[in-house]
Parts: structure tokens; C-alpha cells; sequence
């Protein structure tokens, strides 16, 4: 049996997913049965491209989800969008992946997983670098308690490097009438859910500083620096940009015994032989620190990406595995980075968590209203496959 799915939204990614997972082999026990875009250009060029699977094509989205052809169904279409779409998929009994980000503010990213309270459909979101083995493991490390008790999280992920044409490929990017935000919502919703999944706990309150159209003509963020606060005192940094090249892709958390580092493709675990804080309390010298070694962490080597996601989608609509990530969990990414956002609006004034969602929709909504889209060819598509690496 094979599981019917339909892709709404035709751009880099949906078009990444007909071609290069599904016509490519890599889908198991899975076919495309249907397409949808609003823009019949995008149609014409995938038809163009002549698909083995031979879709049927649709210009709306209800009148493909009501025509019975999709079991199952991959949104890929700008950020506002998401959680409409994802709930009139769960409101038919229809299985859903949703692409990141679960939405642009927490008031219909909460509305959405209302929704999927009653569902008789699974929901699924896109975090597809929590495939990752090197996240898996750091995950997992802390969660044993490998580093002891958590002190500091710096994660520098400046490696996003757009150019102007990036961001004039589409009349949408970089607006907050059509994106919603910057390189906090497009480039890193990844990172900041890995933040919060791999450390296992959320910040209680957010410093954001946040620099609009730094590098590039936008409107929204190109560059940005949070620090975080946890309920243990413990902080963290996260800093990232669109406009610096060739940037760096930095993962450390540290902890009373050790720290893990990822960089390069490689986790590295330094593990105290006692936990510094005991070590600070009892030590009769005043400058000698605990022996401390070095480890390079074996990993599994598994990092499907997106095929890894997908196919655990159809392998858990079949019941033949646990759903991995459940579309519910897209909620604190959205919380992450709308605290970011509303402190980066606010001069970086401190925000607490869980954020305010009707004033960050009242401030977001203020920043809409004289918000503009460019006037460019939205027809064109570009090929994003093998960008993705490790982030």
C-alpha cells in the first residue's frame, strides 16, 4: 500500500519534494497523487518537467483536498499560511506535514494545535535537522545529565549567506506583510527549535537585537543577537545574519561537568573528572581546574533530513513506526522567536516567556500595515536541493 500525497505550493521546496525525493526513489511506500499552486505558471513548469507520477493539478487547495486523491499532504507555501491550510487538512481526516515554521505568531500557531486536539489525522511538522545525528546526541547527552548542570548556550549561526537577488526572487521574501520577518523566521527556525529540543528546556526570559535591512534592501531582519535567561540562572547567545560570509556555524553548550561542541560535522565532549561546581566549593588551590578530557562522540552517522521525515510520516500513517516529530512541537520555535522579534522591536527590552501573543500581534500587525511587497516574476523556481547540509 502506498500512502497518496498531495504538495501545496509549488516553489523551491514543493518542487524539491515531487522531483527529488519522490520522483527520485528516495519516498518509501509513498507516491505524489496531487499538486496545487495559485499561480498556473508553476503548474506549466512542473507539467513541463513531465512527472512520472502523473499528479492531478489544482489551483485551489480545498478543491484538491476535497477531491479525495491525497492521503496525505505536504504544505509548502508562505509562512501566514500554515496554519490555515494545516487545519482544513485536519478538519477532513487528511495527514499533514507542515513546513517550517508552524506559523508566523503563537495566537494561530495555538489555534492550530487546537485543532489537531480532535483530528482523526496525523500532523507532522518539517524539523528535518532533528534527524541529524550530531543534534540526536547532544539531545541525548544532556538529557543523561552528560554535562551536569546546564551554565551557557552560545550557538553562532552566521553561515546563512543571501545576496540581494535572493531576496528579490520573490515579491513575499523578506516582508513582514508576506514573510512575517527575516532570517529569525526563514533561515532559522531550525536552530531555534534545536535550542530549546537539545537543551530540553525553553529560556524564561529574551534580550533581542535585532538590526532591520543591515545588509541587504529589506524591511526585516538580516542580523540578529538574542541572549537568553534559564530558570536556573544559567544564559545563552544566539547570533545570526544573512550578511556575513563566509560565517560560522558554532553549537556549545556548557554544563558544571563539560560541554558539547559541534562544528564542522563533528561533536566534541569535554567531560570533567569532577563536576566544577563541587570542585569550586572544595579545591584548597586557587587557580587548578579538574582534569578535563577530550572526546570525539560516536554518533549513529544517520541524518536523513527530509526523506528521514517524510518517510517516518508514511511509515506512521501505515502504523508502522511512532510519528518523530509531532506538528504540536512547532509551538516553542514560534514562541522562541517571537520573543526575539517583539524585544528586537522594543529596543531590546527584556521579555518573558511565555510571550505576549496579543501584543506581538498588535506590534506585528502595526509593522504589516506599511509593510510593501515587490513587484517581481513569482513564477520562478529555484533548485534548493543539497543546500541544507548539517543546518
Amino acid at each position: 500500500m502506498s500512502v497518496r500525497y498531495g504538495i501545496i505550493g509549488l516553489g523551491n521546496q514543493g518542487t524539491s519534494y515531487l522531483f527529488n525525493i519522490f520522483e527520485g526513489g528516495k519516498a518509501v511506500d509513498a507516491v505524489v497523487s496531487a499538486v496545487c499552486d495559485n499561480n498556473p505558471a508553476k503548474i506549466e513548469a512542473v507539467k513541463a518537467r513531465a512527472p512520472k507520477c502523473e499528479p492531478a493539478y489544482f489551483e485551489n487547495y480545498i478543491e484538491m483536498l476535497d477531491s479525495g486523491l491525497c492521503d496525505a499532504v505536504l504544505v509548502e507555501v508562505p509562512h501566514y499560511q500554515h496554519p490555515e491550510m494545516v487545519m482544513e487538512c485536519l478538519k477532513r481526516g487528511i495527514n499533514v506535514i507542515c513546513e517550517k515554521p508552524a506559523g508566523v505568531y503563537t495566537k494561530q500557531v495555538k489555534e492550530m494545535n487546537e485543532a489537531a486536539k480532535d483530528a482523526k489525522a496525523l500532523f507532522g511538522m518539517m524539523f528535518n535537522q532533528r534527524t541529524n545525528c550530531l543534534y540526536r546526541k547532544m539531545r541525548e547527552i544532556i538529557a543523561d545529565g552528560g554535562i551536569g548542570e546546564l551554565q551557557r548556550v552560545t550557538w553562532i549561526i552566521t553561515d546563512w549567506y543571501r545576496t540581494q537577488q535572493y531576496y528579490d526572487s520573490g515579491s513575499w521574501r523578506a516582508t513582514w506583510s508576506g514573510e512575517g520577518g527575516g532570517v529569525l523566521i526563514n533561515q532559522c527556525p531550525h536552530q531555534i527549535d534545536l535550542v530549546q529540543w537539545v537543551v530540553g528546556e525553553m529560556p524564561v526570559e529574551v534580550n533581542g537585537f535585532c538590526q532591520y535591512g543591515k545588509w541587504h534592501d529589506i524591511e526585516v531582519e538580516d542580523e540578529v543577537t538574542a541572549y537568553f535567561r534559564y530558570k536556573n540562572g544559567a544564559t545563552g547567545v544566539f547570533v545570526t545574519t544573512t550578511g556575513e560570509t563566509p560565517g560560522t556555524n558554532r553549537f556549545e553548550v556548557s554544563g558544571s561537568r563539560g560541554k558539547l561542541l559541534c562544528e564542522n560535522g563533528k561533536l566534541w565532549w569535554y567531560k570533567n573528572e569532577e563536576d566544577g561546581f563541587e570542585w569550586s566549593r572544595t579545591c584548597p588551590e586557587g587557580f587548578k581546574k579538574p582534569k578535563c578530557e577530550k572526546v570525539e562522540v560516536e554518533t549513529d552517522g544517520n541524518n536523513l533530513q527530509h526523506v528521514g521525515i517524510i518517510n517516518n510520516f508514511t511509515a506512521a500513517i501505515l502504523g508502522k513506526e511512532e510519528l518523530f516529530v509531532g506538528g504540536t512541537d512547532g509551538i516553542a520555535g514560534v514562541e522562541l522567536m517571537n520573543a526575539i522579534e517583539l524585544s528586537g522591536w522594543n529596543g531590546g527590552e527584556t521579555v518573558t516567556l511565555p510571550v505576549d501573543e496579543d501584543r506581538y500581534l498588535r506590534e506585528l500587525d502595526a509593522h504589516r500595515a506599511v509593510s510593501r511587497l515587490k513587484v517581481v516574476d513569482d513564477s520562478k523556481v529555484t533548485d534548493t536541493a543539497g543546500t541544507y547540509g548539517g543546518k
